[in-house]
């Protein structure tokens, strides 16, 4: 009768044990080696992003976010990466030779992510930035784990671009945010036909409105403070990090079609340089319609404004003058 229970209680045991290694396995190969998603009980509250000696940390505070403790982030950035890491699946695994060929012998760096709940950390994982995959990634839970292309099922999306350490990324992507009586003066330059360009000033509570040389009169004061409200908020649509030096300095030294330089009543001045920008369209460099190039003198970097967006404060100089 002992024997016939030990039997069972070790039956029992293998059985329990091969069901236990069937669940973590079926998870597509294997859970310790390919569940990358977070699972927060409640929610993520600090995500941080290390390579090289570097370090981001985005951090919710109250009901926002805050980068390195400092700046807001832009919500839409936030929501991206909290997407990502909720919901990566696997794609597919990747070879030991792809991996070598792709990454180790590009000496490729992996973007190290580490996320957590409260003071708990929940997951961690490697990404490593490689362009040989339509989803921009290849990752690794641990440095001797196995590598896998990893997507977000249904939003087919360059999940990689989501962990950069750069502050821009994550800022939001204001040129312009500024109401009426925040502004002092507007210098509005049409580089393509200067009869065109105009100049606002504000004195006392006073407007003037210029040419490019006088001071001109029979302008509409209502249409200029409708123009002024219309930078009370013009975003730009994404950053333009891939270009390089060079084409940085081309780009920079030639003539923009427009630029806008605003000076607010705080003594803080913003210019805004704007240039065409082009696409590829049957494999041709064609003049994009819909989008410009720009860039201001805060830092080096471009990025894409869309002419939706800028195109109120381009205006003719005719637009002030009642006909």
């Amino acid at each position: 009768m002992k024997k016939a229970i030990i039997i069972i209680i070790s039956v029992s045991g293998i059985v329990l044990f091969l069901l236990i290694f069937l669940s973590r396995t079926r998870t597509p190969f294997g859970r310790s080696n390919s569940d990358f998603s977070a699972k927060p009980e409640r929610e993520i509250t600090r995500i941080v992003l290390s390579q090289n000696g570097q370090e981001l940390k985005l951090e919710k505070s109250g009901e926002e976010w805050l980068i390195n403790g400092k700046e807001s982030a832009r919500k839409s950035s936030i929501n991206f990466i909290i997407r990502i890491l909720t919901e990566a699946k696997i794609k597919s695994p990747v070879s030991g030779d792809f991996f070598e060929n792709e990454i180790t012998e590009k000496e490729i760096v992996p973007v190290t992510v580490k996320v957590y709940e409260g003071r708990k950390m929940i997951k961690s994982f490697r990404v490593y930035k490689t362009g040989s995959n339509n989803y921009g990634n290849i990752m690794k839970l641990k440095e001797n784990a196995k590598p896998f292309i990893v997507h977000i099922p249904g939003y087919e999306v360059n999940v990689g671009s989501g962990f950069t350490l750069n502050e821009l990324f994550w800022q939001p992507y204001t040129i312009f945010n500024l109401l009426p009586s925040e502004i002092t003066s507007v210098n509005f330059e049409n580089l393509t036909d200067t009869t065109l360009s105009f100049a606002i000033f504000k004195k006392e509570g006073r407007y003037s409105f210029s040419g490019t040389k006088n001071e001109l009169s029979g302008w509409d004061t209502s249409r200029v403070i409708r123009y002024l409200s219309y930078f009370t908020w013009i975003p730009f649509e994404a950053w333009v990090f891939d270009l390089s030096i060079e084409e940085k300095s081309l780009t920079g030294k030639r003539d923009p079609f427009y630029r806008i330089t605003l000076i607010s009543s705080a003594g803080y001045t913003t210019i805004l340089s704007l240039w065409e920008k082009t696409k590829y369209e049957n494999g041709e460099k064609v003049p994009d319609t819909d989008r410009l190039l720009g860039k201001t003198q805060a830092n080096d970097d471009f990025f894409i404004v869309r002419y939706f967006d800028i195109d109120p404060v381009l205006k003719k100089r005719s637009y002030f003058f009642r006909e």
